[in-house]
């Protein structure tokens, strides 16, 4: 190392190097902006890595020393710092400290930005004109960009692995997956004649008998990923709540997928149907529905972007996460119609996938398989988050959200798909177009006002209504009479008062301050009708109560 750092101060700096004396007020903003600079232009020079080396003084080249986080463990924990504010997460490839004669020296390996996606600091995009620093210009960050165009990493050959890289078991269940899904139209004699090498490239898992990154990732041993270097290939499973766990994944993926899925706790839920005495008895998860939202994530995954893909399993939901946009439109658009992709980030992974009748290339797996899925499981649709920039997140429920909702989908078979997704879209709190409002409420699937809208419940079993009558509102009618009557007793009343009178009787679907709106509009009504009458204003009013004027003095 100390080679290397020689070797730098001899070529001084340029667009992929910077030196800092540095004491221990450094700033880390400052040191991933440097890291954002030096990693796209690396890229752009096509460099192994860019290099910040603390201790060099500018003007002269010196190894001047640097006092900057001596502690070890606070030193290397920059490289979680530098993770949460890059963007893609990435980070420093190595901190390297030499204790030399002249001081102390640090330097920061950094690798260059992946192919296709220049790295962020905070949500803005640096680069280097000469020694300076500065923002990643238009015509920078299109030329990293397009880096990507009609490239297929998946399908990139990897020239050391042979077929001794895969793993026997995995090939075999291959063989046997691929056998059912063409055994209408290949012969069995004909695909199990085969040698692994004809079958992989029938499968097109293999190009003329040569390992894909394809094939390393569906049937490749675990120890073999060191082809993928310095991409990653694994999937975590990691468990949050009251008890925390987590176990890594590696290919062969076509195998431990399933593995992971046995990891997941997957608990019974009990549905009771309206008017029956007998629940039904649901899982949390269903494998087919969590096997294909695991499976895109696999075939979807930006691997450019070096970052495992995460499925945390919570109390009530699993989340998978996924390095990469989502790659062809919107999830809506696989949800409202029969959107088709025509394009994919990984095409041959994604035959492959097919071939292994891991996934489909229609777009159906998303609408049939995982929403229609939980619909017919009579639980909440599954959402996509894209809010993370670069990255897709599906939330998939383990729980019944409003019971209504899923009783109303228990009872009504023949409900359209628009109708399930508005129902869902209600009991997440949503609101749908009006014309969809209209045709619900006709049917009284839903009820109550905006913006409080919610499921009907008049399905509901014998044992919820007491919950349901709580949520339904009474007649201003009623309310009006318990003010009168307790102005009547007690003669006057603050509004302090009544909100303590009513507070028990007033629809729980309202919250708060909508409570307290609703009794200011009764007090003014009675008022106005002449019944109630205040002297002060505002809150601090005293209502008194205003007999009626007897016919005889009328």
């Amino acid at each position: 190392m100390p080679d290397i750092l020689h070797q730098l101060i001899a070529g001084w700096e340029n667009e992929c190097v910077e030196f800092k004396e540095a004491n221990d007020n450094f700033s880390t903003s400052d040191i991933g902006k440097y890291f954002s600079a030096l990693s796209n232009e690396a890229n752009l020079r096509d460099r192994p890595a860019g290099w910040l080396v603390f201790g060099v003084r500018n003007r002269d080249r010196a190894i001047v020393g640097t006092s900057y986080r001596e502690n070890s463990d606070r030193l290397h924990s920059l490289k979680m710092q530098i993770a949460e504010g890059a963007d893609p997460s990435t980070t420093l490839r190595e901190i390297h400290e030499l204790r030399l004669p002249e001081g102390r020296v640090i330097l920061f390996e950094i690798p260059p930005a992946p192919r296709g996606i220049p790295i962020a600091w905070n949500g803005h995009y640096f680069a280097r004109a000469g020694e300076s620093l500065t923002a990643l210009d238009l015509a920078k960050q299109d030329a990293i960009r397009m880096q990507s165009a009609g490239e297929d990493w998946s399908a990139v050959i990897c020239d050391e692995a042979t077929l001794d890289d895969l793993d026997p078991e995995a090939v075999a269940k291959a063989r046997e997956t691929f056998l059912m899904k063409f055994s209408g139209r290949i012969a069995e004699t004909e695909i199990r004649s085969w040698s692994d090498e004809e079958f992989l490239n029938r499968a097109k898992i293999t190009i003329q008998g040569k390992i894909t990154r394809t094939a390393l990732l569906l049937l490749g041993r675990s120890e073999s990923t060191h082809h993928f270097s310095p991409h990653v290939a694994e999937m975590t499973w990691r468990l949050d709540g009251e008890e925390m766990a987590y176990e890594h994944f590696h290919p062969p993926f076509f195998l431990t997928s399933t593995h992971l899925y046995q990891r997941i706790r997957n608990l019974r839920l009990t549905l009771l149907p309206a008017g029956q005495l007998i629940p039904l008895d649901i899982p949390k998860y269903d494998q087919r529905i969590v096997l294909e939202a695991l499976h895109n994530c696999i075939a979807h995954q930006d691997y450019r972007m070096d970052e495992r893909i995460l499925v945390i399993e919570k109390t009530s939901e699993l989340v998978f996460e996924n390095a990469g946009t989502f790659y062809d439109g919107q999830p809506e658009d696989y949800l409202i119609s029969h959107r088709t992709p025509t394009r994919y980030r990984n095409r041959f992974l994604a035959e492959a996938m097919v071939n292994l009748r891991m996934i489909d290339t229609m777009g159906f797996g998303i609408r049939q398989v995982m929403f229609r899925g939980q619909a017919k499981r009579f639980l909440p649709l599954p959402e996509y988050d894209l809010s993370r920039l670069n990255h897709v997140v599906l939330h998939l429920s383990g729980r019944f959200l409003d019971e209504n909702y899923s009783r109303a989908l228990q009872s009504h078979q023949d409900l359209e798909w628009t109708d399930i997704l508005a129902l869902d879209h209600i009991q997440k709190g949503g609101m749908p177009d009006e014309t969809t409002l209209f045709s619900l409420r006709k049917r009284g699937l839903i009820e109550g006002r905006r913006p409080n809208l919610r499921v009907a419940a008049e399905l509901a079993p014998q044992e919820s209504k007491t919950d349901y009558l709580r949520h339904r509102a009474f007649d201003d009618e009623f309310y009006c009479k318990l003010i009168l009557d307790y102005l009547a007793e007690f003669g006057s009343g603050k509004r302090q008062d009544f909100e303590r009178l009513l507070e028990n009787k007033l629809s729980d679907a309202l919250n708060l301050k909508q409570k307290e709106r609703k009794i200011g509009n009764l007090l003014q009504s009675l008022r106005r009708q002449g019944k109630i009458e205040a002297e002060g204003v505002t809150k601090t009013a005293v209502w008194k109560y205003v007999p009626p004027i007897p016919p005889s003095q009328s």
